[in-house]
């Protein structure tokens, strides 16, 4: 790709939806801000529970036509963030959503538990030396909270990094090139249990239930946290996108509800660890730009920021999009 913009975020992600829920905050500021925001999705999320009922025929175990259509959800999600360049792990369809850890989809034939790391991480190598990013985003070891396709992405990943650097690797898919920073999604354990205090007192009958911490993916000690992106000023934009996601995702103001019916706080500002590269210059002991210390970038303001999205408080438009 030629004329890309100086700064060029990667970000890689398990199934449609966990970008939006996870980082949608952070994509739509990049993507505002003129950095080239690159979205890679490993699975189609075949095996996903259907939301509405008026959709429930698309399931695995009745039309199992839910992949293609949570791939237009993507695209409608991408359209809300405002970013241009989404594709899936070895194009759409490659790779199959592998389900829950230990049910017997983690062992059908093309689950993306089951592939090949090396192989798998060839098509992301070719993705890198042709956006050349500095920065990449995916999950921790654990994939967050264990599910086999994120900690699948994890791995991938990693290897696709170190792979797309390496002078002697595979030519054809582009000039090596060196991912300076690689970050893990996260969230501090203090901002979590507040949101769900927040959550209790103000909402406590807006879902069936309310999720516990543990249900939040890459919950850890704020300690481990390296860095924050306010996204306060695209609360909106990440709630819309979320609301894409019609199949999996119920929004109401600033909480939603995956296919359990339990209630979560919707972050608007979005944590992270830098698991790789060196760190930049920090404000308040925590970087709050994702290029920060990157040779020949100057940081990226963090806007005015906005009301409506502050962390679960309930100000986000409840209305769709």
């Amino acid at each position: 790709m030629k004329d890309l913009p100086a700064r060029r975020l990667l970000l890689v992600h398990a199934h449609p939806d966990d970008e939006s829920i996870t980082n949608g905050a952070t994509m739509a500021r990049y993507a505002a801000a003129g950095a080239h925001v690159t979205l890679v999705t490993c699975t189609l999320g075949e095996e996903g529970e259907v939301v509405p009922d008026s959709l429930a025929h698309l399931a695995p175990d009745r039309e199992d036509r839910l992949g293609p259509h949570r791939a237009g959800e993507l695209a409608e999600a991408m359209r809300e963030l405002g970013v241009t360049d989404h594709r899936f792990l070895g194009g759409q369809g490659r790779f199959r959503d592998s389900g829950m850890m230990g049910v017997p989809q983690n062992h059908r034939a093309g689950a993306f538990w089951n592939a090949e790391v090396d192989e798998a991480a060839a098509y992301l190598v070719e993705v890198i030396r042709s956006v050349r990013p500095q920065v990449l985003v995916t999950y921790d070891p654990r994939g967050g909270y264990g599910h086999p396709d994120h900690i699948q992405a994890h791995r991938v990943a990693t290897r696709a990094v170190d792979l797309a650097a390496e002078r002697a690797y595979r030519r054809d898919l582009g000039a090596p090139h060196t991912v300076a920073k690689v970050y893990w999604n996260r969230v501090p354990r203090s901002v979590a249990e507040d949101a769900f205090a927040r959550l209790r007192a103000e909402a406590p009958d807006r879902f069936p239930g309310v999720a516990a911490i543990g249900d939040v993916p890459g919950v850890v000690d704020d300690a481990l946290v390296t860095t924050e992106i306010d996204g306060t000023a695209y609360a909106d934009r990440k709630a819309a996108a979320m609301r894409a996601h019609l199949t999996q995702i119920t929004v109401d103001g600033a909480y939603f509800a995956l296919s359990n019916d339990l209630g979560q706080p919707l972050f608007t500002t979005e944590y992270y660890q830098l698991a790789a590269g060196a760190p930049g210059e920090t404000e308040g002991g925590r970087e709050r730009d994702l290029f920060a210390g990157i040779a020949g970038l100057d940081p990226i303001a963090a806007g005015a920021g906005s009301a409506a999205g502050r962390e679960g408080l309930g100000e986000i438009s409840g209305g769709a999009s």
